[in-house]
């Protein structure tokens, strides 16, 4: 398998990228990796410890880089030499298998659909994150960012690339996938959701109806839908508040001598609460519904996490998840 990073995208690149580059490569020697970027940058970096670098990591490089606030589409058109962008065309001319990026999420929505290209059939590819659940499981959502409008035959295609990702990436025989909605009544919502819901119920999917926002980290279903707007909004309120807990809690056990011992008592299962709802462990995003493999990861993301979105890509190709999604689409053409 070969895997390109785009190691100049993300709040802590490339220092981030070159680490979890070498993670994985350490514990895949079966895979390729390969640091797109700016070769007198990552050199230095790979060769940091003075260790040899490892046989099954190379760097291809790309002189230019994408901002934060570089407008997608022009970025994207006139920064033909930037990181993200070489990724996107070596993974379009088939010379790699799969890429990541922590970078620029609207640049790497327009790489996927200017220089990757659509999957025949797909009207618009989905951003799908793991939100995570308190059984551990986690709730694959989409469309949480990559389109802000969507209609309801777009729902209806989110729900069906969802269902095959789970499926295939994690396992899970039946997935349940829910349509996010104020309610759970058939027949709640807005125009979209009550056009999109007659349209779930025809899908092969295992389709459990409205699911309200307050039941999701309740593990109600495995695949939530939604449009990019709502999806967005629930994420960041999802972020929000658990950062907001955090904090809370650390201030809490901060007052006192009596509340610092029993935060030292507690530490263990604190870290594993953390360790649940932390988006690190699950590494990235994949925008489904394109003609290669795009896994995104967070913006802020570390190694743990760069490494974490290798492991994705590794098991979406051992599972052909492009090529299943793409067999299903063309069947109910």
């Amino acid at each position: 398998m070969r895997i390109a990073i785009d190691a100049m995208g993300g709040d802590n690149a490339p220092e981030c990228n070159v680490e979890g580059a070498l993670a994985a490569a350490a514990e895949w020697r079966d895979t390729q990796i390969i640091l797109v970027g700016d070769e007198s940058k990552l050199r230095p970096l790979l060769q940091k410890n003075g260790g040899a670098v490892p046989s099954n990591i190379s760097v291809h490089h790309a002189g230019d880089v994408i901002e934060p606030e570089d407008e997608p589409v022009k970025a994207v058109r006139r920064k033909k030499d930037a990181s993200m962008v070489v990724a996107g065309r070596m993974l379009k001319d088939n010379e790699v298998d799969a890429m990541i990026s922590a970078g620029n999420t609207g640049a790497m929505m327009t790489t996927g659909l200017l220089v990757v290209g659509r999957m025949k059939g797909i009207e618009r590819p989905a951003l799908a994150p793991m939100i995570p659940t308190l059984d551990g499981a986690g709730v694959l959502a989409l469309d949480l960012g990559a389109n802000m409008d969507a209609k309801p035959e777009h729902l209806a295609q989110y729900a069906l690339m969802g269902s095959l990702y789970r499926q295939k990436v994690m396992g899970i025989e039946r997935p349940r996938v829910g349509l996010l909605n104020v309610g759970t009544e058939p027949g709640k919502g807005n125009e979209l959701t009550k056009h999109a819901f007659p349209l779930l119920e025809q899908m092969p999917i295992h389709f459990v109806g409205n699911v309200e926002a307050r039941d999701i980290m309740y593990g109600t279903c495995d695949v939530l839908v939604c449009d990019g707007f709502a999806g967005n909004i629930l994420l960041k309120a999802i972020e929000g508040t658990a950062g907001a807990m955090f904090k809370l809690l650390k201030e809490q056990f901060s007052q006192n001598l009596r509340s610092k011992l029993g935060a030292a008592m507690l530490m263990p299962q604190l870290r594993g609460l953390k360790d649940k709802l932390d988006y690190k462990e699950h590494g990235g995003a994949p925008l489904l519904g394109l003609s290669g493999l795009i896994v995104k990861s967070h913006g802020s993301a570390d190694g743990n996490a760069i490494k974490n979105s290798v492991r994705q890509a590794r098991i979406a190709l051992q599972n052909q998840l492009v090529e299943s999604i793409s067999n299903e689409i063309s069947g109910r053409e």
